[in-house]
């Protein structure tokens, strides 16, 4: 069975999609409704601009989408039997099974980045990525630090991204290395995805959705905060919302994956995601589109 997955914020790089926008008519009229879309010319930024022009959040996640959902729908692809995104990559997958149109989608995303940004500018928080040490390990150190600080990012065995306040943040990492981490690194984000501190974002995004139409799925979507499938497009809603200030469940998807028979792991747009299911299980078929 084949399940298609979409990354997230951080897998964009300079030049992204104009290899698509060159040599496909259809990808071509895609970024150009895109650009309709967003009121501003996103395209040009995706093909021209450099990496600091897309960290900007409002360009970074639309960015991200357009370039996954476009390779995904000029490929032709119509044997998905499953699908999966990690954190905005989930609105990725949403337009892959049918759930969201494309103009929804991204219209979604839009108003997400916009969120985000504005939550962060409200509170200074970052977050950081903690490497070797066992989860609950991590987990036992965050919950006796006072300042906010939270899991965000199961990405897989021995990956562990937290997120929170810059000062919690910083007493986290410093005790983790102390603990034995390989690493543990402060990472270059605007702020503290996955963490109580979005819970602004939240509530604008919830608007938002609940005012889009959701389609029944052609084909399950596994998601973020439980990391098991769904079909039901009111829970699939409400996973979207609370994905929010929930983790990033990607080690519980990944197992989910194999429990439910899907041998062939395809990522679109990027190869960020197959490297964490070849560290999950390197006999795992694993393929970048």
């Amino acid at each position: 069975m084949k399940v298609y997955v979409f990354p997230g914020q951080g897998s964009q790089r300079p030049g992204m999609g104009k290899d698509l926008f060159d040599s496909s008519d259809q990808a071509k009229d895609l970024f150009l409704q895109a650009d309709d879309i967003l009121k501003f010319n996103l395209s040009n930024i995706m093909f021209e601009g450099t990496a600091e022009d897309l960290k900007q959040t409002k360009v970074t996640q639309p960015a991200v989408f357009v370039n996954s959902i476009i390779k995904f729908l000029t490929t032709g692809i119509d044997d998905q039997e499953g699908v999966a995104g990690h954190s905005l990559g989930e609105f990725s997958a949403l337009v892959a099974n049918k759930v969201l149109t494309f103009e929804d989608a991204l219209l979604l995303v839009s108003e997400r980045a916009l969120a985000m940004q504005d939550a962060t500018e409200q509170e200074d928080g970052t977050m950081a990525a903690i490497l070797g040490m066992d989860d609950k390990d991590v987990e036992n150190i965050c919950q006796n630090i006072q300042d906010t600080v939270v899991a965000a990012n199961y990405n897989c065995p021995g990956q562990l991204v937290i997120s929170g306040s810059r000062v919690g943040i910083e007493k986290a990492v410093k005790q983790c290395t102390e603990a034995g981490a390989r690493r543990a690194i402060v990472l270059p984000v605007g702020g503290a995805f996955h963490s109580p501190l979005m819970a602004p974002a939240k509530e604008r995004l919830e608007q938002a959705i609940n005012a889009t139409q959701f389609s029944t799925p052609i084909c399950p979507i596994y998601q973020n905060v439980t990391g098991e499938s769904c079909n039901d497009p009111e829970q699939i809603k409400q996973n979207l919302i609370d994905q929010l200030t929930s983790p990033v469940r990607w080690t519980k998807t990944m197992e989910s994956f194999v429990k439910d028979g899907m041998s062939s792991h395809n990522e679109v747009g990027a190869k960020v995601l197959t490297g964490f299911i070849r560290k999950f299980d390197r006999s795992l078929e694993a393929n970048i589109l």
